[in-house]
């Protein structure tokens, strides 16, 4: 089957060891050139040539479920939803248990005596647990055994022997065994660590709103003219060629162009402008844009998949399931996190039963600091107590989340303010960028000619000249002559009417006004052999022969170029313009903004080529362009840029893509880049951090499981947290 992406939705995922372990799975199978798991999105994103059914068979081999996303009744985003009421459920159940457990437990705190007897107090504790650990904690029992048997042991194996262990204690006691009993331990663990699965749950479906508030943006209804007809039909049944009847204060059912009325809309949602863009006939519409103040008819031109919302939340998906470099590290830690575990706590059963003085010496260590170390309990107790609590403590969640979960707040921000980031890994190296390099029209430029200025060379007025030029140019679609009629628009000169209207391509237009044959065009068309020493783009206007007066015209440079090429030297970033204007043309807009560096008659083929120089003198180089005729460059770069405009946005071009191509956003992605990275290093060093002291504490005995669960699911949540906290940050 031809190379393409598929998406899976896999089921069972909780932690960062199941995401090391289903892609590792993915990579094995004949034909994966690339699998990314995301544990947010509870999905996988493959590409190569195999079958779907190749996938799902490696990832239920390795004790989870997937499902092909295109194939499922329920809707990926509803998912979610369902996880999390499920979650909440079980952690309900589990304390509702858990707190008749520690209830009966406080006689036994306070003064050591079981209530109301030894045997009915162990034998207590032991159902109670086995309550928590067969009903809501079943899911992670199962998940524990699955993934022993085939060999990919995660989080949940970890959870279940810590519980089972302490369960056993108590079965021993029961025995006639003289050991201490943790059973009702059991089921506070399990309980714990559901509270955490769920608040984690939550707090990762924060995190994840972006794509579901871009899909929830759109209409739910459209009104058709059908027959001439209003008839109003869900949106998931305009089909394309209709045409939809969009009243004032309405949402725009879908992407289309506007062939009746005018109005402005509100693309906010779209591009992170709030003022509203005036429409008219023959402008491109976006769905789920809101018509302000006038009644406009639109025709559909796409339709679901196809409509510009649907493919930003696409971008913002892949960008969510795409890795950056400095997660490899977290990567490679939790690839072996959980065998290291249990190594660790077989170790510290085994110190704690061969060397207890040894361990007891470090423990008396940290008794001044955690008062309830037990330097009289036994070392059988002693070293089930640590290995339990090695068990439960270590777990690669923290590390797991600490890059995705930045990346989907960061590239969620960036989708609001009209910033798409297509590629999570442009992420890090944005922040590594020395060299910004522009293409110049239609990126430091407007893309289309504007009138600089009118020169009248025999005795005729300005606005005379404006007008008769115009009133041939109305006929022409030619560029050069589009902007003269602007300039007569602007100016409220009225046109006369011109007839036997002539183009000639490459040349000019010719007709008849009044009495007058009248040509407006280059040099060579209206007879002028004098040379103008005016820059820019000449067109002159005849009449009868005599040339009156000439039009100079030039790309006209976005108003915010300069504030953008400051902005970005201030923070010792180097800028280069390509353009394939002539040496004179080029410094004169080079220095009018500020350019470091340009190079000027550059081909199309040539830009690649000039990336590539940049890039062999040791410069990390962006290039920003208007992601089509740029393409072969944007991809050289080590962060390519796109602008795009409307639906036109170059959707496959460029690691992130500015929807409006509104220069002000590039400095906006140099800023979320920054402090999306600056999250995504906060989270590795306090998941590492806690890691590095929480452990030693359990393995010499003086973090109690309880706290080491509880410790855990808390130090994931402050991951996420710290993530969702990007949300409030200004760019």
């Amino acid at each position: 089957m031809p190379n393409e992406s598929i998406e899976l939705k896999i089921n069972g995922m909780h932690c960062a060891g199941c995401v090391g372990t289903i892609e590792r799975a993915l990579h094995q199978v004949e034909g994966v050139e690339k699998a990314v798991v995301n544990l947010t999105l509870e999905k996988a994103r493959v590409a190569g040539e195999v079958r779907v059914d190749q996938l799902i068979q490696a990832i239920e081999n390795t004790g989870y479920g997937a499902e092909h996303v295109e194939q499922l009744e329920v809707s990926p985003e509803d998912r979610p939803e369902e996880n999390l009421n499920r979650s909440k459920y079980q952690m309900i159940f589990a304390w509702v248990v858990t707190a008749i457990i520690m209830l009966w437990m406080i006689p036994n705190w306070i003064s050591g005596i079981m209530w109301p007897s030894d045997t009915l107090y162990i034998y207590g504790m032991i159902g109670l647990s086995v309550i928590v650990l067969v009903f809501p904690g079943g899911e992670t029992l199962k998940s524990a055994w699955r993934s022993a048997i085939h060999f990919s042991p995660n989080m949940d194996v970890l959870i279940a022997l810590g519980s089972l262990a302490c369960l056993v204690t108590g079965g021993l006691k029961a025995m006639g065994m003289n050991i201490h009993s943790f059973a009702g331990i059991a089921g506070m663990i399990m309980a714990f660590h559901l509270t955490g699965r769920y608040i984690e749950a939550k707090a990762r479906g924060r995190s994840s709103q972006a794509i579901k508030r871009l899909m929830s943006l759109g209409a739910k209804k459209a009104i058709i003219l059908k027959e001439g007809q209003e008839i109003e039909i869900a949106v998931s049944s305009v089909h394309v060629g209709d045409i939809m009847v969009v009243k004032p204060g309405e949402k725009i059912p879908t992407d289309g162009l506007i062939v009746k009325g005018e109005s402005a809309v509100d693309e906010s949602i779209a591009t992170g402008e709030s003022l509203p863009v005036n429409k008219s006939k023959g402008d491109n519409v976006i769905g789920a844009t809101i018509n302000i103040d006038g009644s406009i008819r639109v025709e559909a031109t796409k339709i679901g998949k196809d409509t510009f919302i649907s493919q930003m939340a696409t971008l913002v998906e892949e960008a969510q399931t795409t890795k950056i470099p400095i997660q490899a590290f977290a990567d490679r830690v939790t690839a072996i996190f959980v065998p290291i575990v249990l190594v660790l706590a077989t170790a510290t059963f085994t110190a704690w039963r061969m060397s207890p003085e040894f361990m007891q010496s470090g423990m008396a260590v940290f008794v001044n600091i955690f008062p309830w170390g037990n330097l009289d309990a036994s070392p059988t107790t002693m070293a089930i107590f640590s290995a339990v609590a090695v068990l439960v403590i270590a777990c690669p969640c923290a590390l797991g989340l600490a890059t995705p979960t930045a990346l989907m707040v960061g590239s969620g921000k960036g989708a609001e303010n009209g910033i798409l980031i297509r590629n999570g890994a442009a992420i890090q190296r944005m922040n590594e960028v020395t060299t910004v390099v522009f293409d110049k029209t239609g990126t430091l430029t407007m893309g289309k000619p504007k009138v600089t200025q009118v020169k009248p060379l025999s005795g005729i007025g300005e606005n005379d000249l404006i007008r008769m030029a115009a009133s041939i140019e109305k006929h022409s679609t030619h560029p050069l002559g589009v902007a003269i009629v602007q300039l007569a628009d602007e100016k409220q000169i009225g046109l006369d009417e011109a007839v036997n209207v002539q183009a000639s391509a490459g040349k000019g237009i010719s007709g008849t006004f009044g009495s007058g044959i009248i040509k407006v065009g280059s040099a060579d068309f209206v007879g002028f052999n004098d040379e103008l020493n005016e820059k820019g783009s000449q067109v002159f206007i005849a009449v009868d022969d005599t040339v009156y007066g000439v039009f100079i015209l030039a790309d006209e440079m976005k108003a915010n170029a300069s504030q953008v090429i400051q902005r970005l030297k201030s923070n010792h970033i180097k800028t280069v313009m390509l353009t394939g204007d002539k040496q004179e043309t080029a410094d004169l807009l080079a220095k009018q903004i500020g350019i470091d560096e340009i190079y000027a008659e550059v081909l199309p083929e040539d830009k690649t080529h000039i990336i590539q120089t940049l890039q062999e003198n040791g410069e990390i180089v962006c290039m920003l362009g208007d992601g089509i005729n740029d393409a072969p460059a944007i991809a050289q770069a080590d962060v390519g840029v796109a602008m795009g405009t409307g639906t036109d946005i170059a959707m496959e071009t460029g690691d992130i893509i500015l929807v409006k191509g509104d220069l002000l956003k590039l400095n906006q992605s140099f800023s979320l880049a920054k402090k999306t990275f600056r999250k995504i290093r906060q989270n590795l060093v306090w998941a590492s951090i806690y890691n590095c002291i929480a452990i030693p504490l359990a393995i010499f005995g003086v973090l109690h499981p309880v706290l080491a669960e509880a410790a855990m699911a808390i130090s994931s949540i402050n991951v996420v947290g710290n993530s969702n906290r990007l949300r409030r940050e200004t760019l």
